[in-house]
């Protein structure tokens, strides 16, 4: 199956995960998103903002529910997100970043530092 910009979805999870997969790097960037939480949703009239490194969020689910910290990395390919603090201690002691995926997430605070990230969070 190859990427096709029209296609509107299908009932099937084989051909869901195959469109995902087959999709460019530039439509992947916006797989890469989180809900935002009460407050931000108010005041940015939004629901949900793609996630970029430096925002501040809070796991939602998993085994590092309720824990919070500052994006360090995205993997576009993968759909995983790296967060500080929440890290896996492995067999000889060293830790490693653990992966995250971002529906797992929850936005606390935005990075706008960016003048292109301004203009899409401005407020109607």
């Amino acid at each position: 199956m190859n990427w096709n910009p029209s296609w509107k979805g299908s009932v099937q999870p084989r051909k869901q995960r195959a469109a995902v997969r087959n999709a460019p790097l530039h439509a992947q960037g916006a797989f890469i998103a989180g809900h935002l939480s009460k407050e931000l949703r108010q005041k940015h009239k939004r629901r949900s903002i793609r996630l970029k490194v430096g925002d501040k969020v809070q796991v939602m689910r998993g085994s590092f529910r309720n824990k919070s910290g500052k994006i360090e990395r995205i993997n576009v390919q993968q759909q995983k997100v790296y967060i500080t603090g929440i890290e896996l201690i492995k067999r000889d002691g060293s830790k490693a970043m653990y992966p995250m995926h971002p529906s797992n997430l929850l936005i606390q605070e935005l990075d706008l530092a960016d003048k292109r990230r301004l203009g899409e969070v401005k407020s109607p």
